[in-house]
């Protein structure tokens, strides 16, 4: 239940109680938009901290083609593009400065637990069954802060296929679990930076060919060995815990991914 919802019903209880009960409820701070995260501010071009970081996080999904949001706090250009196609996606006034608008809306795809609606970290945790963050290279708080910021860029690349379900085969996977599969030896599975995820409604090429203007820098597909029923994405290029050099590496030579 989100904290708005809590609100409404502080207030109807109130409205039952004595008038000098009243007064005392109604007068209390009002309650935080969404039980995540809540800006108190615009947005826009020159500002920096954590609320643009904050921001940063959940529009890294609407990065440019072959691009990347760096989610370091400032807001640049990069941001303010990125902002702008959030913005068109969903029907606002594209402008690039986040408001109040743009704030409502991601309250609005947001669950209390910072993911977005359509994903959970249920989906994303261990992918040998036993569930969990632990048992990487990273700390467990550190593997799920990547995995969140892997389901925001699956919620863009969702609504870009027509708000179809994409549904998530294999995510953060644990050493042992990773070896259990046979996974590369410096996987991204590892960091919680990548999913292999699949559509019932879209091919899987049009899943990697969208993939590729949703700040995916890892991407492979259908006529890559060993994916030919699935799309890998991953941000290998913005993992800096990794053994890897940061760059973009696409390759699903049957969509003409490359």
């Amino acid at each position: 239940m989100r904290v708005n919802t809590l609100k409404r019903v502080a207030v109807a209880f109130a409205l039952a109680l004595p008038g000098a009960a009243i007064a005392t409820v109604v007068a209390a701070p009002a309650a935080h938009a969404d039980g995540c995260y809540t800006w108190n501010r615009d947005l826009y071009q020159g500002r920096s901290g954590e609320d643009v970081r904050q921001l940063q996080i959940r529009v890294a999904g609407w990065a440019a083609y072959r691009d990347i949001v760096q989610v370091d706090g400032i807001y640049g250009p990069e941001t303010a593009a990125a902002v702008r196609r959030f913005q068109s996606a969903y029907g606002l006034r594209a402008d690039g400065i986040a408001g109040p608008q743009t704030f409502a809306k991601i309250y609005d795809l947001q669950d209390n637990d910072c993911t977005p609606k359509h994903f959970s970290y249920t989906e994303l945790d261990n992918g040998c069954g036993k569930g969990g963050w632990s048992g990487g290279p990273l700390s467990s708080t550190a593997t799920r802060e990547n995995a969140v910021r892997t389901m925001w860029k699956l919620e863009a690349l969702r609504r870009s296929l027509g708000d179809t379900p994409l549904y998530v085969n294999s995510a953060f996977r644990s050493i042992a679990c990773n070896q259990q599969v046979g996974g590369a030896s410096d996987s991204q599975h590892l960091y919680g930076t990548a999913a292999d995820v699949v559509s019932r409604s879209r091919s899987l090429c049009q899943v990697a060919k969208s993939a590729r203007s949703h700040g995916f820098s890892g991407i492979f597909g259908p006529g890559y060995p060993g994916h030919s029923d699935h799309v890998h994405v991953d941000s290998r290029r913005e993992n800096n815990r990794d053994r890897s050099s940061n760059t973009t590496t696409w390759s699903a030579p049957n969509c003409g991914v490359s």
